[in-house]
């Protein structure tokens, strides 16, 4: 069988992308890509992301034996290794041209897709999540997650000089050198896998299809609502509403089931709340704490203007789409942008 392998076998490219043309470049990109290494861009130019991919590869081809957290990959990425690679230098050299291609010619170890036309693809995220009969959280909650998180883009959609039609997916690291990947999302909704590659049927279970994506959102904010507000222990509540409306019954809504704004008309209860603007490292996250809002290495700005009220929407969403993002000053910074989001559907 032939190579999937775009790269030429004898190829060198320095870790400034020194010694290659622009085509190589693209196929070096096209192979990261494929492999869910780089973010995104199949441009032939070799910047930062491409930098930061390259060095990615080589620390799985040392460290990553396909466990996770939330269970085991279908394949080491070790066992490509045999000795090729001895550091993350993020020079290409033949040893990890070899790696690469062994890579992408095992059937065990799955691509990520991508589409000859990701603009249609992505038009379908909104039909696709208004035909949805009964869902379990409010569609325009879901709208701004979706927003904050891709952009609503389940495909990458280049710009002109770009190639890059792959699924959109996020790379994060919590570990102390930042060119390890822990974790990558995918799709639409950016839902989160910590071990790597994807197995087979987390490809075509929610990664590939656009309505098995955002339904993975839709279970995870009810999630959230259901068991990270108003839980037994700190881990399972938060913060924010404890302060603002206390120990009360979970609000579902402020409309009846039997009301035909039931779940809808979000918007309208944004507009009503009346909006706050947020200063940073004045405004607090919420009354009962003296931390602020303030830059983080994920938001540049702790300032925000026109911010729907959140204690006043009459309904414990924003708090559980906060509760999506996780519990720190991040989350915080995420549902101030999910609803303001939501103020410009």
């Amino acid at each position: 069988m032939p190579a999937r392998s775009y790269l030429v076998a004898n190829l060198r490219i320095s870790e400034t992308g020194a010694g290659a043309t622009q085509e190589q470049i693209r196929d070096l990109q096209r192979d990261l890509r494929a492999l869910g290494y780089l973010r995104s861009g199949i441009d032939g130019v070799f910047g930062s992301g491409t930098a930061f991919a390259m060095k990615a590869l080589q620390n799985d081809l040392l460290m990553n034996d396909g466990t996770g957290s939330d269970g085991t990959a279908p394949v080491s990425i070790k066992s490509y290794n045999k000795g090729r690679v001895s550091s993350a230098s993020g020079v290409v050299d033949f040893g990890l041209a070899q790696c690469i291609s062994d890579m992408l010619d095992d059937p065990n170890f799955p691509s990520l897709p991508n589409t000859p036309d990701p603009v249609a693809e992505n038009q379908k995220i909104i039909p696709t999540l208004k035909a949805i009969p009964s869902p379990a959280a409010p569609i325009p909650f879901v709208l701004g997650i979706l927003m904050q998180e891709s952009g609503l883009k389940h495909f990458n959609e280049p710009l002109r000089g770009d190639e890059d039609t792959y699924i959109v997916v996020g790379l994060d690291s919590n570990a102390t050198d930042k060119t390890i990947v822990t974790s990558r999302g995918y799709g639409a909704g950016q839902y989160t896998l910590f071990h790597h590659p994807p197995r087979r049927e987390e490809v075509t279970g929610f990664i590939l299809d656009v309505a098995k994506n955002v339904s993975k959102t839709i279970r995870e904010l009810r999630d959230k609502f259901d068991s990270f507000i108003l839980g037994p222990n700190g881990a399972t509540q938060a913060d924010d509403r404890l302060a603002e409306i206390g120990r009360g019954p979970l609000r579902i809504c402020r409309y009846d089931a039997a009301d035909s704004r039931y779940l809808k008309d979000c918007q309208q209860c944004l507009r009503d709340a009346g909006t706050v603007d947020i200063q940073s490292g004045v405004t607090p996250l919420h009354s009962n704490t003296t931390q602020t809002y303030a830059p983080t290495q994920y938001y540049a700005s702790g300032s925000y203007q026109g911010v729907p009220n959140r204690a006043l929407i009459g309904c414990d969403w924003p708090y559980a789409v906060r509760r999506y993002n996780g519990s720190g000053p991040n989350s915080y910074h995420y549902q101030v942008r999910v609803l303001l989001h939501m103020t410009r559907l």
